[in-house]
């Protein structure tokens, strides 16, 4: 075809052919760019924490596109997040596929019109599903493993134009400014992209990636994973916790833990040099380590669950069916600081000495010289399979800070 047009009201042809992209507003942000194959795997995990930006990009000339269909198997435990995005006219007409609460929607930016339409069955059980999305006259349609999910008719006033000019796709992020979305969403995605075909095209995707992308896992569980190298860090003002006192504070953490190593989570407050609460896992020989600040309790056992209770001047403790108590008269009235503002890291121990108050809208870790870290030479390595504030699951996506390397909702599963 030598040039496509838009049907009177019809939908951009590029919008629905939309899948995997360009920079946003058309720029790079001057790392170096390498090719990457845009028929996967492709694991979306890896972009950076807090960024819209695309994860892999690439754009053709309208002139080139000769296939009004997109398909790919897609496979996550996440929620929410971007799967692929696509504009013409250098996004005056736009397409984004999201995950909402599991369900597909679409959104859709054409001229006069904004839609935002959500359905079809749920993607985040872990298994493979094929996704196709096509245009059909003045229809979006996204199909589900052959099955028809969502369709979404769009007319515009304006008058039939030959469309030409370039189409952007972009995976992992979006290229128009957040003020054109019809509803916001989190963006970050915990999924794997595979056997993608993207309108036929054997154009190159693009990449800022540093280092080698990573592997899509043969076999996934739910959970949050740690490769021993980076850790995730909440403002407690953040996390529930703040209507009950006489109870306490309860944090589980649900997961096999001989197959941990390292601090599982750490309690710190602003201003002191050592943690408050610390919890770790030796399993050479196997024991778990809980140390109140200066006092360590070690437990020769493994669990599949341990409960931190944190009360005015008292911790319990529960591994499995154990239960330890542990009274200290300088521990600090927990629910009073923990509404104040403490960190609370999973998979390592940060170094804490200023107000969390004074970071807490930062998506990049704050330098050691501001008061913060989050090296550390005690990263846990393992899957915490499920993290429970007060019996609400704790989603990293929403930390403070998460390093790139830690994966919010899978883990590699040997089965």
């Amino acid at each position: 075809m030598g040039s496509l047009k838009t049907l009177s009201g019809g939908l951009l042809l590029g919008l629905c052919l939309t899948l995997l992209g360009w920079g946003a507003e058309g720029q790079w942000n001057g790392r170096p760019k390498k090719e990457i194959s845009g028929s996967g795997p492709i694991n979306l995990g890896q972009q950076q924490r807090g960024t819209w930006w695309p994860l892999m990009q690439t754009r053709e000339n309208l002139t080139e596109v000769k296939s009004i269909k997109s398909m790919f198997q897609f496979r996550t435990f996440d929620p929410e997040g971007v799967v692929f995005y696509g504009d013409t006219r250098e996004g005056e007409d736009w397409f984004v596929l999201i995950l909402r609460n599991g369900l597909p929607e679409m959104q859709i930016g054409k001229a006069d019109i904004l839609v935002s339409v959500q359905g079809g069955p749920k993607l985040n059980d872990g298994k493979w599903h094929l996704v196709e999305i096509s245009s059909q006259e003045d229809f979006v349609v996204l199909e589900v493993d052959g099955q028809k999910a969502l369709v979404v008719g769009l007319k515009s006033k304006e008058t039939m134009e030959v469309l030409t000019g370039q189409i952007r796709l972009a995976l992992g992020g979006i290229l128009v400014n957040l003020d054109k979305l019809f509803l916001p969403f989190q963006p970050e995605m915990d999924g794997c992209i595979q056997k993608g075909n993207w309108l036929n095209l054997s154009t190159p995707w693009e990449t800022e990636l540093i280092g080698e992308p990573w592997p899509c896992y043969q076999n996934i569980q739910p959970g949050s994973y740690f490769p021993g190298t980076g850790l995730a860090a909440f403002n407690t003002t953040d996390l529930p916790g703040h209507q009950t006192e006489e109870g306490g504070i309860t944090i589980d953490i649900h997961g096999d833990s001989t197959k941990m190593e390292g601090t599982v989570l750490s309690l710190n407050t602003p201003g002191q040099e050592l943690p408050t609460v610390t919890v770790k896992i030796n399993n050479n020989p196997k024991k778990v380590i809980l140390t109140i600040l200066k006092h360590d309790t070690i437990t020769e056992q493994s669990f599949s669950r341990l409960s931190l209770t944190l009360l005015k001047n008292q911790v319990n403790m529960d591994i499995d069916d154990t239960h330890l108590t542990f009274e200290i008269d300088s521990i600090p009235d927990f629910s009073r600081s923990w509404k104040e503002g403490m960190i609370l890291a999973f998979g390592g121990l940060p170094a804490i000495t200023m107000s969390p108050s004074s970071y807490r809208s930062s998506h990049q870790p704050p330098l050691t010289g501001d008061g913060v870290s989050y090296s550390s030479i005690q990263y846990l390595k393992g899957c915490l399979e499920k993290i429970q504030v007060q019996g609400q699951d704790v989603d990293l996506d929403r930390a403070l800070y998460k390093d790139l390397s830690v994966s919010s909702h899978s883990c590699p599963s040997e089965v």
